[in-house]
């Protein structure tokens, strides 16, 4: 390492993403994973594990508003 360095022309703030930008990875466990990919594949159709996870948890939140209420 340099013992200085020169930050006259730095942009602050250059690479700056407000949180709400930014898509952050959620890990599922592995035997919910296998659960889903072998309920969609039986169907024999085309699927995507994270619109099948979304919409999953659009509807719990749907039915947690309608509970509260």
């Amino acid at each position: 390492m340099k013992d200085e360095y020169d930050f006259s022309n730095a942009e602050q703030g250059k690479f700056y993403r407000p949180l709400e930008e930014l898509d952050i990875p959620i890990y599922l466990d592995k035997e919910i994973k296998e659960y889903f990919i072998q309920k969609i594949r039986s169907k024999g159709k085309q699927f995507s594990l994270n619109e099948t996870i979304n919409s999953l948890l659009k509807k719990d939140i749907e039915i947690s508003d309608k509970l509260a209420s």
